[in-house]
């Protein structure tokens, strides 16, 4: 212990230590498969009083902590893409917002069941609302989904849950300001700083900072200064016009959205924002009395246990409602299956203003490890529970998921060709096929959106899962001349082919993969080819255009 109380005694030290424990921990958590998050929060009750109490300098951890929660939301702001909403169509908006109001009053209720307060039933429910738009992301990345349908769905709803947690800040903050005071002009007060800080961002957006930025993109490191600083500036200007700093700081992000220097500022921050929210969550499991919150643990579980299940269930009910497959709709359901850093920054906001106690704050930090901790094991592991469950889930989809015959498809007709999959590869293919009346093709997908998009347009497509056991009995592939599936996953490539030989299809087909590893597995499948689209891309650029330049400027040299 006297060499704690020797780190204890310098700041430098100290710090240096709790990095030093940081980088072990998260380690451990690399091995187990964890987020940071929740190693992160382990960290701050091992250095906290409950263990080592090593971290002593408070307001120096905290002050990092402030910042750190301003560039997360500043890049929440950087990175809100409404086109995401709108390429997903309604379906992010309803399923986004029908978890949010179930989750909350759900939650709400059960608070009251368990004994709490109404204040503390609000936040608790509030709290159990967001999901972690940072966890979900990686994860999907990792797994190379977020182009997929579940994937894209996914991501519009976060953008939902994000903009509810932003106008939730607001809220707060009008009742953080009138503690004490008449509710009605602390909130038309508030109302008027926001609008004051929105005209603001709006003209910054408009007159400032494009030539600013644009300015300043001369130097890659005097622009990330300046987008700290202006994620800061804007946060500390919240702050003292009595309105919030997060919402100052999201703002900041928001109106350099529109940016083309974007993408270039947040790659540049997310390492800076992931250190400094080691220091909040450090923080946050500092400050947690394990002797206080043990009472809580019942609670907790009872709230996990709903967040967990509850969450998914609600995007099942809501998705197969609007005819999407029970596949779709339980991977999309899974990402909701825990609570958001945002629901911890909400917790220790509302400690802060003496809304909530500290075994409010300790319950929904316990509700955060465990539903962050299992949720991440249910993501990665997502297509093994399908499998495992796949029967039980079909009470969540319609007898008919989506309207399977068309109207504008004859399915007596032959087609030269099938096209089974509309991303962007195979939407390109089609508008290269629209170049050729003579031909007759007919496209295949599993994304309503997409499948009403066709429609519109008087495009011959059908509604189709690869995973249909009966997709070539209802769907006029055997008459086709050629089936090209643009699906890259390859268990989906492995069982088309298998069906396909069942039936003896005389025609040719076409399989795509993106992974090296897919593509020597596909050939063994004895398609007519494998696609890889990344490969076709350089071919084509080397043919069509770097090898006539090469040669011209070998020509020249000579």
């Amino acid at each position: 212990m006297d060499l704690i109380a020797l780190l204890s005694e310098n700041t430098f030290y100290e710090v240096a230590a709790i990095l030093v424990l940081a980088a072990m921990i998260g380690a451990v958590g690399l091995m187990l498969r964890q987020p940071l998050v929740v190693m992160f929060i382990a960290l701050g009750i091992l250095v906290g009083p409950s263990v080592l109490n090593l971290a002593q300098s408070t307001d120096n951890i905290h002050l990092l902590a402030e910042i750190g929660i301003a560039i997360l939301l500043f890049i929440v702001g950087l990175k809100l893409d409404l086109r995401i909403i709108k390429s997903v169509g309604r379906i992010a908006l309803l399923t986004g917002m029908g978890q949010v109001i179930f989750t909350s009053l759900v939650g709400f209720f059960i608070g009251l069941a368990l004994g709490f307060s109404t204040l503390h039933s609000f936040y608790i429910a509030v709290a159990l609302t967001f999901s972690s738009t940072i966890i979900i992301v990686k994860l999907l990345s990792d797994k190379k989904e977020i182009d997929s349908l579940h994937g894209q769905i996914a991501i519009g709803f976060l953008i939902v849950q994000d903009i509810v947690v932003i106008l939730v800040m607001i809220v707060l903050s009008a009742i953080r300001s009138g503690e004490g005071a008449p509710v009605f002009p602390e909130v038309v007060r508030t109302i008027g700083a926001a609008l004051l800080m929105l005209v603001v961002t709006i003209a910054g957006m408009r007159w400032v900072i494009p030539h600013l930025s644009f300015f300043l993109a001369k130097s890659q490191e005097l622009l990330s200064l300046f987008a700290v600083a202006l994620a800061v500036g804007l946060a500390t200007v919240g702050e003292m016009i009595g309105f919030s700093g997060e919402v100052g700081a999201f703002l900041a992000g928001v109106s350099l959205a529109s940016s083309e220097f974007k993408d270039v500022i947040s790659s540049r921050l997310v390492s800076l924002r992931d250190f400094l929210l080691l220091f909040f969550f450090v923080n946050l499991g500092a400050t947690l009395d394990m002797g206080v919150i043990q009472s809580q643990i019942p609670a907790a579980l009872i709230f996990s246990a709903f967040v967990l299940i509850g969450n998914p269930i609600i995007v099942l009910i809501i998705m197969g409602l609007m005819g999407y497959r029970k596949r779709t709709s339980f991977l999309a359901g899974l990402t909701v299956a825990q609570i958001s850093e945002f629901s911890l920054i909400f917790a220790g906001l509302g400690f802060a203003v003496g809304h909530i106690t500290e075994e409010t704050v300790g319950l929904i930090t316990l509700v955060g490890l465990v539903t962050i901790g299992l949720s991440t094991y249910l993501i990665l592991y997502s297509h093994q529970i399908y499998d495992a469950i796949s029967p039980v889930l079909s009470i969540f989809e319609r007898k008919i998921p989506f309207s399977e015959q068309d109207e504008l498809t004859d399915e007596a007709q032959d087609y030269d060709v099938v096209l089974i999959g509309l991303g962007r590869f195979g939407t390109r293919l089609s508008e290269m096929l629209d170049d050729h009346p003579e031909l007759t093709y007919l496209g295949i997908d599993f994304d309503p959106e997409i499948v009403r998009a066709w429609q519109k347009k008087g495009k011959n497509i059908v509604y189709g899962d690869m995973e249909d056991p009966d997709l070539i009995e209802r769907l006029p592939l055997t008459r086709s001349k050629v089936i090209v599936s643009t699906v890259s996953d390859y268990q989906h490539s492995k069982h088309l082919m298998k069906i396909l030989k069942e039936v003896n299809y005389p025609g040719k087909v076409f399989l795509t993969s993106v992974h090296e590893k897919d593509y020597e597995l596909l050939l063994t499948c004895d398609p007519e080819q494998v696609l890889r689209p990344q490969q076709m891309a350089a071919i084509n650029f080397y043919n069509y255009y770097l090898k006539d330049v090469l040669n011209e400027e070998h020509a020249t040299g000579e």
